[in-house]
């Protein structure tokens, strides 16, 4: 078996201290010559007939399993256990072990596995990227490569994108691993430093990617240099307390990463880091000094914002206009390099960072919002003292300033595995970059049941104004002559507030779902299926959640999906639209958004400008807008490619640096 040239068919010894893959240092050439291997190849992926065989040898190991009993099924799963760690994942074995589990769940949960899911669950076991489409089990899909893999021995970790689904997936699915006799545990925010060893301890480990991420950083401290398996197992012989004995995991054996194209490209554009605080009161009167300076200049003259880059740049005339603001203020301000790097972060905080976009402010604490899911990060803030700089604005008391302690990139940690591998329902078009960064080939996976998503014409409109009347005119309509549920997707809290406020003048009952809700996440997808409902929701709900179908809703036409401004990549488009139609039911979708959105405006500059010039009415002419979209969206997801790639190299360079001075990350 083979994880994207990683030979990985025989099993880890799972006593060794704290395995991991060693990282490979990568030239421009191997680079470029990993890209042409790529192109070469990429039809060498294992293709579904291939991977299909699976199905008949698990029907085949079935047979054995129906007549036994809850201790035939307890003694099975250790009589495999033997033969997988002692003869590696041979297909016999993988077969009966997926047997197996698909019994289990079929008594314990009430629920017959899909061939399709067994296909998925060959293909992320032989360290691939099953792409399966939405409402096709990818949760229960995990459970067999997850049990297969902790049978053998190997610790393994459940990778998804938040709290939510960690809790839901890790409860949902445990009275299966208590049957095959497999501990499992879930590390969610707030738990204490032996909870969280106790849960790596468990055979089968959920786990959010950042809290993951952020653990293993803790550990990399404990450790320091010393972080070799020969080091770690001399330290056991002589110290009565040794560092083995203190770190949360216990090591990157086999990962499984849900929504993988969220975790390993989306949220790959920025580093993790780990930090820790000094007390910087005294500071707050110099970032009440850069906000007022900042706001004496004047943009355009002064300074330039690159919205796509999200940065801000003083121009000559703004540098020598600030050396004269500053002047009478003395101290600090009389540097050069201090007064505008200053500013440039007032600037920032100003101009690029807004409240309910950003950021919430709750109970006086600035909190991050995840642009990915929408989901407020509590215990997360900015570096280099953009997050002080941004309370001030907001008139919040000032946190203590942050000195990284540790920092490492998606691509880094995810590379350190021994074995990755993951699911997803948009990968496609990033196969490419799933390659040359992580090694991982992508097997699309056919659905169950053919698609009945209808997918409705796009309308563009020359202003936010038109887009919003014609979405309130449009859920109006729907609401009272078909009574189907309706899904509302926005970018931002701001948005789906003020479609909320326009939603409550025309006399539309709805429910709202972003972050200032999101502890209600589940109570309210549950219902967003029901007859006549009406939800509108930020990304949050876009991804990992179920939304069933009352009855009859169904044959009404199903939930409709209203897009109400694109996002920087086609795939979050894509997963937003593949929450209605999902395991052949009927459903259908369409995209309503504006010229006066952020992407176009971010990424085409003045050709909004030329489009609503043009605009006879109401509507653009569906090809123009169309194009406007499409040259945005392809600007935006070239720019995240080439940051995303940045940050590695950056990361990388920067490992190399503390290598050589004796720190470590």
């Amino acid at each position: 078996m083979r994880n994207g040239g990683r030979n990985v068919y025989h099993i880890l010894n799972p006593l060794a201290p704290y395995p991991e893959r060693r990282e490979a240092r990568e030239g421009r050439a191997d680079r470029v010559g990993n890209h042409v291997v790529w192109s070469l190849t990429r039809r060498w992926t294992p293709q579904v007939w291939e991977l299909k065989r699976i199905v008949p040898l698990v029907e085949s190991a079935a047979l054995s399993l129906q007549s036994l009993d809850q201790f035939g099924i307890a003694e099975c799963a250790r009589t495999l256990a033997q033969h997988l760690r002692r003869e590696g994942f041979r297909d016999d074995l993988v077969a009966l072990s997926f047997a197996l589990v698909r019994e289990v769940v079929r008594r314990e949960l009430g629920v017959t596995l899909f061939g399709v899911q067994l296909i998925g669950g060959y293909a992320i076991l032989k360290g691939l990227i099953a792409e399966m489409g939405t409402g096709e089990g990818k949760t229960l899909t995990a459970t067999l490569p997850a049990c297969t893999a902790a049978l053998a021995g190997l610790s393994v970790h459940v990778v998804t994108v938040n709290d939510y689904l960690v809790g839901r997936d890790a409860d949902g699915m445990q009275p299966v691993y208590d049957a095959l006799g497999l501990s499992v545990g879930k590390i969610v925010q707030g738990m204490s430093a032996a909870e969280r060893r106790s849960a790596y301890q468990c055979d089968i480990t959920y786990c959010n990617n950042k809290e993951l991420v952020f653990d293993y950083l803790k550990d990399r401290i404990a450790l320091g240099n010393m972080f070799t398996r020969s080091h770690l197992q001399m330290e056991k012989l002589y110290r009565d307390s040794a560092r083995l004995d203190s770190l949360l995991l216990r090591g990157l054996n086999f990962a499984i990463v849900d929504e993988a194209d969220s975790v390993l490209i989306d949220e790959a554009r920025t580093p993790l880091i780990i930090s820790g605080e000094r007390d910087s009161s005294y500071q707050q009167q110099i970032y009440l000094q850069a906000l007022d300076l900042a706001s004496q200049l004047d943009g355009g003259r002064d300074f330039a914002i690159r919205a796509r880059l999200r940065s801000v740049h003083l121009s000559d005339v703004g540098k020598t206009r600030l050396t004269a603001l500053a002047q009478p203020l003395g101290g600090l301000w009389a540097a050069r390099r201090s007064r505008e790097e200053l500013v440039v972060k007032a600037l920032s905080a100003q101009h690029l960072f807004s409240r309910d976009k950003h950021y919430l402010v709750s109970d006086g604490k600035v909190q991050i919002i995840d642009e990915y899911t929408g989901r407020v990060m509590p215990d997360r803030s900015w570096e280099g003292g953009l997050h002080q700089m941004i309370e001030t604005k907001e008139g919040c008391a000032i946190s203590g300033h942050r000195e990284t302690l540790a920092r490492l990139t998606y691509q880094r940690f995810f590379r350190r595995y021994m074995t990755l591998a993951g699911m997803t329902g948009t990968a496609s078009e990033v196969a490419g970059e799933l390659w040359t960064v992580y090694r991982l080939r992508v097997a699309k996976i056919p659905p169950n049941r053919p698609v009945r998503r209808d997918y409705l014409p796009s309308r563009i409109y020359p202003t936010a104004q038109a887009k919003w009347q014609a979405v309130v005119e449009r859920v109006a309509q729907m609401h009272r002559e078909e009574q189907r549920p309706i899904l509302i997707g926005t970018r931002s809290v701001a948005a789906s507030e003020h479609l909320s406020g326009l939603l409550t003048q025309a006399g539309l009952p709805h429910q709202v779902l972003n972050a200032r809700q999101d502890r209600a996440e589940a109570e309210i997808v549950e219902h967003a299926g029901a007859m006549g409902r009406i939800t509108l929701a930020t990304n949050m709900a876009g991804r990992g959640t179920d939304i069933r179908l009352d009855v009859g809703v169904a044959e009404a036409g199903g939930l409709h999906v209203i897009l109400t401004e694109r996002h920087e990549a086609h795939r979050i488009d894509r997963q937003l639209f593949g929450r209605c139609g999902r395991q052949g039911q009927r459903g259908s979708c369409e995209a309503m958004v504006s010229l006066e959105d952020e992407l176009i405006a971010a990424y085409l500059g003045r050709f909004p400008q030329l489009g609503r010039s043009v605009a006879a009415g109401r509507t653009l002419p569906r090809w123009l807008g169309l194009l406007l979209v499409n040259l945005a969206q392809r600007s935006a997801e070239r720019l995240h490619a080439v940051t995303r790639n940045d940050t590695l190299r950056q990361d990388e360079k920067l490992d190399t640096m503390l290598a050589f001075s004796g720190r470590v990350e």
